[in-house]
């Protein structure tokens, strides 16, 4: 797994099939974020089967089909579209050009695996909740850094299970590399990107929605800038934000790119979830200092102190309920209204951020 560019983050976990091979087919379209590797591990962790790939850069496509060679390469997105065995296309397209991607993809019948964010204006949020109200087919989002992080997932399974009573406040940091010269050209475009709040705050209030039992919530305030990178100026590299939640849990974030060289990983990414009986610290990706894996989960309870080192011991089950919703119809791994209610609240939470300039 790439340790040091966010964008490459593709963990792999222990093979739990939920189907046979043959049984769920997948086609990945559009390879313009390296997310999509992450994307694929999962499904075919799960049991899925890559049946395809299509990229308009044949050097993208070639890639990946080092890393994947058992897709065929499409000549054109439609072949895929058409081809009636593919029953979810995952991509991971120009960020505003997801939207557009999906719908294709629902129009065709297929289900709909994005990466985040899934949309980058309230126009097209719009049109994927009405795709997906009119056809039940499914518009589901890549939030890796709950659905694929050992100690989140398990952060989860503790709330359920009342180890620190009812969440309060969720505090997320969400701290990435900026690897400057490897990024393309539409990065540096708040059009393309929806800004940083869009895209890199989305992972947060998501967060934020599942672990605080939140079903909507208000943007109290947040704000962006642009400190230090004015040779880039359609970049925002700091956002931060305060929710609060339909039921009283508050919440506040902050998404940057200032992680300096000396990190070992891409990010230290932390999350502390605070309840009335005890309280919750993710250090998600390193453990600065002391320890370079990642997944330790820090408890704080009524009986004491406690550390959990969660790596390779949890998995990533959301790709596997993701297989099966699809094929019953179902919606164990994520709801579609939780889905697109984090979009909106990233949008909402941008379009009115303050600018310091």
């Amino acid at each position: 797994m790439q340790k040091t560019d966010g964008m490459f983050y593709a963990p792999k976990g222990l093979k739990r099939a939920v189907v046979n091979r043959g049984e769920f087919a997948i086609a990945a379209v559009a390879l313009d974020h390296g997310h999509i590797y992450g994307m694929c591990n999962g499904l075919l962790e799960a049991g899925a089967t890559l049946k395809w790939v299509y990229d308009p850069d044949p050097h993208k496509v070639a890639a990946f089909l080092q890393r994947f060679p058992e897709a065929k390469p499409a000549e054109n997105e439609q072949i895929i579209l058409q081809d009636d065995e593919v029953q979810l296309v995952a991509g991971a397209a120009i960020p505003s050009e997801r939207c557009a991607l999906g719908l294709r993809a629902i129009a065709h019948g297929k289900d709909y695996f994005t990466d985040k964010a899934p949309v980058t204006t309230l126009e097209q949020l719009e049109l994927a909740r009405r795709a997906t109200a009119n056809t039940g087919r499914k518009y589901m989002v890549y939030y890796s850094e709950r659905l694929h992080v050992e100690s989140a997932i398990y952060a989860e399974q503790l709330i359920r299970d009342d180890a620190i009573g009812r969440v309060i406040q969720v505090i997320g940091l969400g701290p990435h590399r900026l690897n400057a010269a490897s990024r393309p050209e539409w990065f540096y475009s708040r059009q393309h990107t929806g800004g940083i709040l869009c895209d890199l705050g989305s992972h947060q209030i998501e967060q934020f929605l599942t672990y605080a039992g939140c079903q909507d919530a208000q943007v109290l305030h947040s704000k962006v800038a642009n400190y230090h990178h004015k040779e880039h100026p359609g970049l925002e590299d700091f956002g931060d934000a305060t929710l609060l939640g339909d039921n009283g849990a508050n919440h506040y974030f902050r998404v940057d790119w200032f992680t300096p060289d000396g990190l070992s990983t891409w990010g230290d990414g932390r999350t502390v979830i605070l309840g009335t009986k005890g309280y919750i610290e993710l250090r998600k990706y390193t453990d600065i200092a002391r320890a370079q894996e990642g997944d330790h989960l820090y408890l704080v309870d009524h009986s004491g102190e406690h550390l959990l080192k969660l790596s390779g011991q949890v998995g990533y089950p959301f790709f596997g309920q993701l297989i099966l919703d699809c094929l019953n119809r179902t919606e164990n791994a994520m709801t579609q209204a939780h889905a697109f209610k984090a979009a909106e609240l990233s949008l909402l939470a941008q379009q009115h951020a303050i600018r310091i300039e």
